[in-house]
């Protein structure tokens, strides 16, 4: 049994989807069909006012031929008596009704008007007036009408295109800077000019840059004020801290002794990682760039976070980048990997590429669609119970975008989480 193969659906061009493509498909076609509905008028008219000229014409000639036929004298040689090629229904109307008619008829291969009258012994005198002319004069008029609403069309489609064109520059314009916004530059504007003119009236476009300089100046004021309070929470967070850790150092050696300063040290560390995030956030940290072997640097890095993972060098490379932050970012998703995954934590290096996987669950949905949030964590591998505070892979990503380095999230497709780090190799 054959199976019918379903053709793919019709797809318009990708520029007719724009305002631009929109605006010019409907000024075209708008166009056209004013301009056919104008040129189809005025030919209707002008051919009915000709025809009725014509026809007026052929009444009079046809008078005098009745007059020469009635006194015997002889006919103008547009004039005849039962001509062969006369059209039937006048023949009939003047035979069977007795009654004058006009008609435009070819003669010839040639346009004519022709007008008939009764004669006696059933016959019928009939004269016809050359149209060639007129009908000439209709097609230049038609000529007329197509060139001059072709051009008409052409300007006004040009006028329109440029009109539309200063608009949808604007909402470019307009979209470029919340673009720039969404990646986390909050001090782009679209500052548009007609928005510092109160007095005029404003448009669409405006009304749009309008409301997204002011998300983005009041977006801008709560997150300093967010990045204000929690810097200076982590810095005040210090000293009692410091202290607290001085005193927890005399009490008695014993399990409660050592509870209070693991959970010291968990406070410090939460401190440490906030203030860096606070830097973080006001962007104000700088990268010391350096070339370094990406496969030691890689060793070091994990070695360094104390836990048991495996480093496969695949392909070495030469790369320009700050080894204490790049140590840094590789720490968190290693640490990362061992809390909420399970054994074994591989590290990759292929060339300028690391990845970091385990064979746990896998990130869940939310990191994938939103990228890492702060204070949200996903449940360890210890019956569902949530550790840690959801800092260690936002200060990865923050720390690689210092790098100017890519940081992928994803899962693995036989189970497992693999974060990639992609780096810029030496010029």
């Amino acid at each position: 049994m054959s199976t019918r193969r379903q053709r793919p659906p019709l797809r318009l061009p990708a520029w007719t989807a724009t305002l631009y493509g929109k605006s010019a498909v409907f000024i075209t076609v708008m166009c056209c069909l004013l301009a056919a509905l104008l040129g189809i008028l005025v030919h209707v008219l002008v051919g009915r006012q000709t025809e009725a000229r014509a026809r007026s014409a052929a009444l009079d000639e046809l008078d005098r031929a009745v007059t020469t036929y009635v006194a015997g004298e002889p006919l103008d040689r547009n004039a005849a008596v039962n001509p062969p090629d006369l059209p039937a229904p006048l023949r009939e109307m003047a035979v069977q009704h007795q009654q004058r008619g006009t008609e435009l008829a070819d003669h010839d291969g040639r346009p004519m008007m022709w007008a008939t009258a009764p004669a006696d012994g059933g016959k019928v005198l009939a004269v016809h007036l050359d149209y060639s002319g007129q009908a000439a004069a209709l097609r230049g008029l038609d000529q007329a009408i197509i060139g001059s609403s072709a051009a008409a069309i052409g300007v006004t489609l040009v006028v329109g295109l440029v009109a539309v064109s200063r608009v949808t520059r604007r909402l470019h314009r307009t979209a470029q800077v919340a673009r720039r916004i969404s990646t986390g530059d909050l001090d782009a504007r679209v500052n548009d000019p007609r928005t510092e003119r109160p007095g005029h009236a404003q448009d669409e476009a405006a009304a749009v840059a309008t409301a997204l300089d002011a998300m983005a100046a009041t977006l801008q004021a709560k997150l300093h004020s967010e990045q204000r309070f929690t810097a200076d929470v982590s810095h005040e967070l210090r000293t009692p801290l410091a202290g607290l850790h001085a005193a927890a150092e005399l009490l008695p050696p014993g399990r409660p002794t050592d509870m209070v300063c693991d959970r010291i040290r968990t406070m410090r560390r939460l401190t440490e990682d906030l203030l860096e995030i606070s830097r973080l956030d006001a962007q104000v940290e700088q990268a010391d760039l350096d070339v370094h072997q990406l496969g030691p640097l890689a060793e070091r890095a994990v070695r360094a976070a104390g836990t048991t993972t495996e480093v496969h060098v695949v392909r070495d490379a030469r790369v320009e980048t700050d080894r204490r932050r790049l140590e840094r970012v590789l720490g968190n998703l290693v640490a990362n990997a061992h809390k909420h995954g399970r054994p074994p934590v591989v590290v990759t290096v292929d060339g300028p590429v690391i990845t970091v996987r385990d064979h746990g669950d896998g990130y869940p949905t939310y990191l994938l669609d939103q990228g890492p949030q702060r204070f949200r964590s996903q449940s360890g591998n210890s019956g569902g119970k949530k550790t840690g505070h959801g800092l260690g892979l936002t200060i990865a990503v923050g720390q690689a975008h210092v790098l100017d380095v890519t940081l992928d999230f994803s899962n693995a497709p036989d189970g497992g989480a693999v974060a990639t780090l992609r780096l810029p190799t030496e010029l």
